[in-house]
């Protein structure tokens, strides 16, 4: 894994819905009500997208872990959306560290939630703004149009 990609999220992304964190107790309303935010905001459900749910609820509970055990609080998530993708921004006040993926170790207890965003996001970036460090992840919103596998038999 290598250096983590500095940008905003796409400037078309508009926010969704929002959370506050202060506690890791807070995790499990979050995960259930994230849950709930992507089937509201149109999460177009079929075969392709079946663990996207999942995957989001997964990558924003390690990612919020890694902010309230690491970070300044409050720990804010947000779900953001764009005609193609959801994006989950997770931002904590600590804006005294970088997010440096080339410092996990494979062997490590701990700190895979960046590996585990890039791993199964479709882009992972940071960004800070005056009070807050940022990491986000997008997500497919929609399947992709099928490929065509060839002439259709007659």
């Amino acid at each position: 894994m290598g250096q983590l990609r500095t940008s905003p999220p796409p400037p078309q992304a508009t926010e969704l819905e929002r959370w506050v964190l202060d506690t890791p107790g807070e995790l499990r309303d979050l995960r259930a009500s994230l849950r709930d935010a992507l089937t509201r905001h149109g999460l177009v459900q079929g075969e392709e997208l079946d663990e996207v749910p999942h995957l989001v609820v997964l990558v924003a509970t390690e990612l919020s872990t890694n902010a309230l055990r690491h970070g300044r609080p409050p720990t804010v998530i947000t779900l953001l959306g764009a005609d193609d993708c959801f994006l989950l921004d997770v931002a904590d006040h600590d804006l005294s560290s970088v997010p440096d993926p080339a410092d996990i170790s494979p062997l490590d207890s701990g700190g895979r939630g960046l590996f585990l965003a890039e791993s199964v996001s479709l882009a992972v970036g940071w960004y800070a703004t005056d009070e807050t460090k940022n990491i986000w992840a997008s997500f497919p919103r929609q399947a992709p149009a099928e490929v065509a596998a060839g002439p259709t038999p007659a």
